[in-house]
């Protein structure tokens, strides 16, 4: 007797439909899985043998086939061991259950030797891809409850075991449907020990930072140890705007894949990466042998990238970040396939001017050589600095300033000039796919960031005294835009352009 049920595959973050037909017939005992299963596929006769036992269901000693159609799609992960088992016992006759009941139903989930189920990876993006294609009943792991609770429009039975599922299907214990999960932002809390009105001084740092948030730039900070900037990028997520549900969603579906999806079931807050020194390109980029996994990169995807000490991460790392900061998303070859993740963040780096560090400060001395100072700078390539809209140089704090009782602007007043800026950006770029001033294309560009002939020559003359490349000048307009808006100004005037060539000063001086 043959048995069908359905399951879903992933490629990336886009769902593939699987079939899985199990034939029991009469024959030698064997039991074979087909369809280009990969090693944890094969591994699941032993568990799926042990659950139907251990679940206290017999075990045919038949030819058993499994086939996992279509068969040219390559099958991963541990999330067919439920339809297998449950397609196992349609087709020996230990399950009976109504044809109706079936149809438009997806199973995942992977079964313990003593048939509980345990909860998989990619479940959120498995079931918004299976929706789009018109199923509408899903069956999951109790595990995966919450993420599968986010999905609207469907309904989702989540079990803790396998007697569980067999139960609800059969009519003789039916399960209740997930509740749909209601999407909201964490209420604003006390400043914690990231937030701005902890560091001290550094007002044109702050001020960058602001801009760099208020239209999603890019954003370097160069200085001394101990200058605190390390303090200013972790700050940065106390002064990002608020997600909304279709953004939390996406993002959502990255780390469900990658598995690092909380209890919360839904990733609530932008995130905030920050690899060490040490990570190799395929730990940013994302990939492996044969499954492609995301990166550092997309997991970032919708927050910040935090890059400590720039110039210590591999050359080939580095250059590796220059398509996705360009395209906002990264495809990734392997001989497993093709796969494309979004990869759309804001790039916060920050590093010593020179070996000693010392190099520019008003404090201490540099012993650093010409020579090692253009050497170290030179570990970062002119095109990828190119792409950092905003350059700006930190130097340490004085004494006076440390234990001022006078207390620091703190991170929700510059929030609310931030989400201001944001929301002239979502009234100018509505209806289209540009969200932020630093997605801005060369439409957008010409349309938005017209200048006066007064500024047509404020730029001239820094094009040419900086030797600015085109690259260059385009972020040097975006980055206007976000002041203008900053200032709620409706068009760029020339103190805008100046403040933002200011924060080019260091690519303008490495070229020298």
């Amino acid at each position: 007797m043959i048995a069908k049920v359905q399951s879903y595959a992933l490629s990336g973050l886009e769902g593939v439909p699987v079939t899985v037909e199990t034939d029991v017939s009469r024959g030698l005992p064997a039991y074979d899985i087909v369809g280009l299963p990969d090693a944890a596929v094969k591994e699941s006769k032993e568990r799926v043998r042990s659950a139907i036992k251990n679940s206290a269901y017999a075990f045919p000693s038949h030819k058993i086939t499994v086939n996992l159609a279509p068969a040219y799609v390559r099958k991963e992960g541990t999330a067919f061991d439920l339809p297998v088992a449950i397609s196992l016992m349609l087709a020996t006759g230990a399950l009976k259950a109504e044809k109706e009941t079936l149809e438009k139903t997806v199973f995942l989930g992977e079964l313990a030797l003593n048939g509980d189920l345990r909860p998989v990876t990619g479940v959120l993006p498995a079931i918004i891809s299976a929706k789009d294609k018109g199923y509408t009943r899903f069956i999951v792991p109790k595990g995966n409850e919450k993420e599968a609770g986010y999905v609207h429009g469907v309904c989702v039975v989540a079990a803790k075991t396998l007697k569980e599922v067999v139960e609800h299907l059969s009519g003789s214990a039916p399960l209740p449907a997930v509740e749909t999960a209601t999407f909201t932002n964490p209420t604003a809390e006390a400043p914690t020990a990231y937030d701005l009105s902890f560091v001290k001084g550094q007002a044109i740092a702050k001020r960058a930072l602001e801009v760099a948030v208020a239209g999603g730039h890019n954003i370097l900070f160069v200085g001394p140890p101990g200058s605190g900037k390390t303090m200013l990028a972790r700050a940065i997520p106390s002064v990002l705007p608020d997600m909304q549900f279709s953004e939390a969603l996406e993002i959502t579906k990255i780390h469900s894949v990658a598995g690092t999806l909380g209890e919360e079931g839904i990733v609530r807050t932008r995130p905030f990466r920050s690899p060490h020194h040490t990570a190799t390109t395929v730990s940013l980029c994302g990939g492996g042998n044969k499954t492609v996994h995301p990166g550092e990169i997309s997991l970032a995807h919708g927050g910040v990238l935090f890059l400590d000490e720039l110039p210590e991460y591999s050359r080939s790392a580095l250059e590796a970040l220059r398509q996705p900061l360009e395209d906002g998303v990264i495809t990734i070859s392997r001989s497993g396939g093709t796969v494309t993740y979004p990869a759309s963040f804001m790039l916060c780096a920050s590093m010593n001017p020179c070996p000693c560090g010392n190099y520019g400060s008003k404090k201490r001395s540099c012993s650093c050589t010409p020579r090692d100072i253009r050497r170290y700078r030179a570990k970062i390539s002119g095109p990828l600095l190119d792409r950092i809209d905003i350059q700006v140089e930190v130097d340490g704090v004085e004494y006076d300033d440390l234990v001022a009782e006078s207390r620091e602007e703190n991170s929700a007043a510059v929030k609310s000039r931030a989400d201001g800026a944001r929301r002239i950006q979502n009234e100018r770029f509505a209806g289209g796919k540009v969200k932020t001033n630093a997605e801005m294309g060369e439409r957008e560009t010409r349309e938005f960031c017209r200048l006066t002939k007064e500024g047509e020559e404020v730029l001239r003359e820094a094009f040419e005294t900086l030797r600015l490349s085109a690259r260059a000048r385009a972020r040097i307009l975006k980055v206007a835009r976000t002041i203008a808006d900053l200032e709620l100004c409706e068009n760029i005037q020339p103190e805008h352009l100046y403040e933002a060539i200011s924060y080019r000063a260091y690519s303008g001086e490495r070229e020298e």
